[in-house]
C-alpha cells in the first residue's frame, strides 16, 4: 500500500523530477533559471545531481529546445522547461517540425522521448504575451501528447508518465495551481495518457472541463447542487490522447454538455469536445451544446478586463442553469 502525504502541486512535480533522474541516468532537465532555488519545481536538483544533469540556459527557447529534441533523438530523456508557454511561440519550428513529425517522418526508427514543462494560464494581470493558455495549438499538430493536470496528484501521475514516454509531451502546469494541494503518494506511480477522471458525479449535465477549470466547474456544481441541479464534471486530464469514450458515457447519462475551457474559443479544445459529442453522441442530447471559453481577443493587463474574458464560476453556474432549462 502507497504511503501518502499532502503536497502542494509544484512540490509534486519537483519530487517527481527527483525520482525519475534518480531512478534513469538518461533524464536531465534543461531551461532558464532551473538551477535557482526560488524555482521551486526543480528546487535542489542541482545540488544533487550537479550542473550536467540541471542546465541554465540563455533566454533563448529556439535553441535550448532545438537541444533537447536533439539530445532526445540521441537517447536522452531531456525534460525542457518552458517558462511560460507564450515563450514556446519562438520555438513553433522546432517542436511541431522537428519533434513532432521526426519519428513519423523516419518510419518509426527514431524515437523523441522529449518533455516539454509549460507554464500557462491567467489570472495575474501579466499581460497578452505571459498569460495564454495554449494547448489546442499545439494538440492540433499530430505527433505531440498533451497533458493538463489540475490537482498535485495528477501532476506527479502524469509527469511520470511522461519522463517514461517515448514520444515527445507537451506538460502543462497553470501558474495558479501551484500552490493548490492534493493527497499524493511518496512512490513512483504513474496515470495513463488518454483515460479521464470523474471529477464529481452528476446526472443533469455535463461539464467537462481542464487545469484550472476543473475545480471552478467543482466548485461551480457545489453551488448548482444547492439548486437541485447535479453536474457531472469530467476532467480529460490528456488531450492528445483524448478519452472521448468518457465524455461520450458522461453524455448519454447527463444528455446535456457544457465545455469550461481557458484556451480560446475558436477552434479550441471546447469546440473539439463540442464537435466529438456532436458527431458521435448527437442522439443523447437533449439541449444545445454550450461552451464558455476566452473569445478571440488578447488576454489583457487590466485586471477586471482579464477576470471579464476568463471562465468563473458565476459565468459556469449562470449557464449550467440555462442549459438545464433548455430542450432541443
Amino acid at each position: 500500500m502507497m504511503s501518502k502525504r499532502e503536497m502542494t502541486f509544484a512540490q509534486a512535480i519537483n519530487e517527481t523530477l527527483r525520482q525519475e533522474m534518480r531512478r534513469d541516468p538518461r533524464v536531465f532537465v534543461i531551461g532558464e533559471n532551473v538551477s535557482s532555488d526560488w524555482r521551486e519545481t526543480t528546487r535542489g536538483l542541482m545540488k544533487e545531481f550537479g550542473k550536467e544533469r540541471v542546465r541554465d540556459t540563455p533566454i533563448t527557447e529556439t535553441s535550448f529546445t532545438g537541444a533537447g529534441i536533439g539530445a532526445a533523438i540521441a537517447g536522452m530523456r531531456p525534460v525542457v522547461e518552458l517558462m511560460l508557454v507564450d515563450f514556446a511561440l519562438v520555438a513553433m519550428d522546432q517542436i511541431l517540425n522537428q519533434a513532432a513529425k521526426t519519428r513519423y517522418m523516419l518510419g518509426g526508427k527514431v524515437s523523441v522521448p522529449i518533455t516539454m514543462r509549460a507554464s500557462y494560464g491567467a489570472g495575474t494581470s501579466s499581460g497578452a504575451t505571459h498569460s495564454e493558455t495554449l494547448y489546442s495549438l499545439f494538440a492540433h499538430m499530430p505527433g505531440l501528447k498533451i497533458a493538463v493536470p489540475s490537482n498535485a496528484y495528477d501532476a506527479k501521475g502524469l509527469l511520470t508518465s511522461c519522463l517514461r514516454d517515448d514520444d515527445p509531451k507537451i506538460f502543462f502546469e497553470h501558474r495558479l495551481l501551484m500552490q493548490t494541494k492534493s493527497i499524493v503518494p511518496e512512490e513512483a506511480y504513474t496515470i495513463p495518457f488518454g483515460k479521464a477522471e470523474k471529477a464529481r458525479d452528476g446526472k443533469d449535465l455535463t461539464i467537462v472541463a481542464l487545469g484550472l477549470m476543473v475545480s471552478k466547474a467543482c466548485e461551480a456544481a457545489e453551488h448548482l447542487s444547492e439548486q437541485g441541479i447535479s453536474a457531472e464534471v469530467i476532467d480529460p486530464r490528456t488531450i492528445v490522447p483524448m478519452d472521448k469514450a468518457a465524455i461520450l458515457a458522461s453524455v448519454k447519462k447527463t444528455t446535456r454538455l457544457l465545455v469550461v475551457d481557458e484556451d480560446y474559443e475558436r477552434c479550441g479544445f471546447s469546440a473539439d469536445v463540442a464537435a466529438v459529442v456532436a458527431d458521435e453522441g448527437f442522439r443523447h442530447l437533449s439541449a444545445p451544446i454550450k461552451r464558455i471559453a476566452v473569445p478571440n481577443v488578447p488576454i489583457p493587463y487590466s485586471a477586471k478586463l482579464e477576470k471579464a474574458v476568463i471562465p468563473d464560476i458565476e459565468k459556469i453556474v449562470e449557464t449550467a442553469q440555462n442549459l438545464v432549462k433548455s430542450e432541443t
